[in-house]
């Protein structure tokens, strides 16, 4: 447990300003949000939801959208490290479908799902094959399935998980990209880290609960890689909500500070972990 806390109270920053208190969970060493939402489309709110934008009108997401393009690249490379001659890719929480469209250069077959009304229909009119659910995907199997900063949003996490391993293929592999409450930054900044993203993030993941939820899938990691950009970024989210103004200069600092610890801990501010079937 993140310094023996056991519950942490926290708000959305982003849409509402709502409190809502993160509760911990020793057997699988995350924390949950409670309550979670009814209706959590109301909070992802698209004029203030960066992810589901391809706009730059401002620092802060020119800054997000110059890191999406480098780290799309660095993406589809992962991908390919671990692809198979078939090269069937799933991109769940696709967004406006920017991965999906480097990795359609790379030859792989994509199909992405998304639930964001206004995000699926920018990714649909880029000629991509998008659905709104898992449901609508029928009799597929992929050889890579892909969840870039997605998990922690997926309500019933137990039966999501689930319905996307069985999608994938026998030694096919999984990608997923979450936050880590353990890192440096995640405790300086405590109720205000950027990352908790209440109510839009359900769950909190440490690294042994990533390693526990699916090795009860019969899906093992092989393989945890940092996500070096992410301190920066939500160091730059976590002062402003800490403050009421942003400070790139502190910002930076801490993002690099936690970087440096992370290179002793492992605790990077996001980690990404490729897990295979077993």
């Amino acid at each position: 447990m993140a310094n023996n806390i056991s519950k942490i109270t926290t708000k959305d920053y982003l849409v509402t300003q709502e409190i809502f208190e993160l509760e911990y969970d020793s057997n699988s060493e995350m924390f949950v949000t409670n309550p979670i939402p009814d209706n959590l489309e109301k909070y992802y709110d698209p004029n203030n939801y960066i992810s589901h934008s391809d706009n730059g009108n401002n620092l802060l997401e020119k800054v997000y959208q110059t890191v999406k393009k480098y780290t799309l690249n660095k993406k589809v490379k992962l991908i390919n490290k671990y692809s198979s001659t078939q090269k069937n890719l799933l991109d769940i929480g696709c967004g406006t479908g920017e991965f999906l469209i480097n990795a359609k250069k790379k030859n792989w077959k994509t199909v992405g799902v998304e639930l964001n009304d206004s995000a699926r229909k920018k990714a649909t009119d880029k000629n991509l094959e998008i659905h709104r659910s898992l449901n609508a995907i029928n009799n597929q199997k992929f050889d890579v399935i892909t969840l870039w900063h997605v998990l922690e949003h997926l309500p019933d996490l137990d039966k999501q998980i689930n319905n996307i391993v069985s999608l994938l293929n026998e030694n096919g592999t999984l990608i997923i990209a979450v936050p880590n409450y353990k890192s440096y930054d995640a405790q300086y900044y405590k109720e205000f880290w950027a990352a908790y993203d209440t109510p839009r993030h359900l769950w909190h993941f440490s690294q042994n609960a990533i390693r526990s939820i699916f090795k009860n899938k019969k899906i093992e990691l092989v393989k945890t890689l940092p996500m070096y950009f992410d301190s920066y970024y939500v160091s730059l989210l976590s002062e402003e909500y800490k403050s009421g103004s942003s400070n790139y200069i502190k910002a930076f600092y801490r993002g690099f500070i936690s970087n440096m610890k992370a290179k002793s801990s492992g605790e990077y501010s996001s980690l990404i972990y490729v897990l295979k079937k077993e």
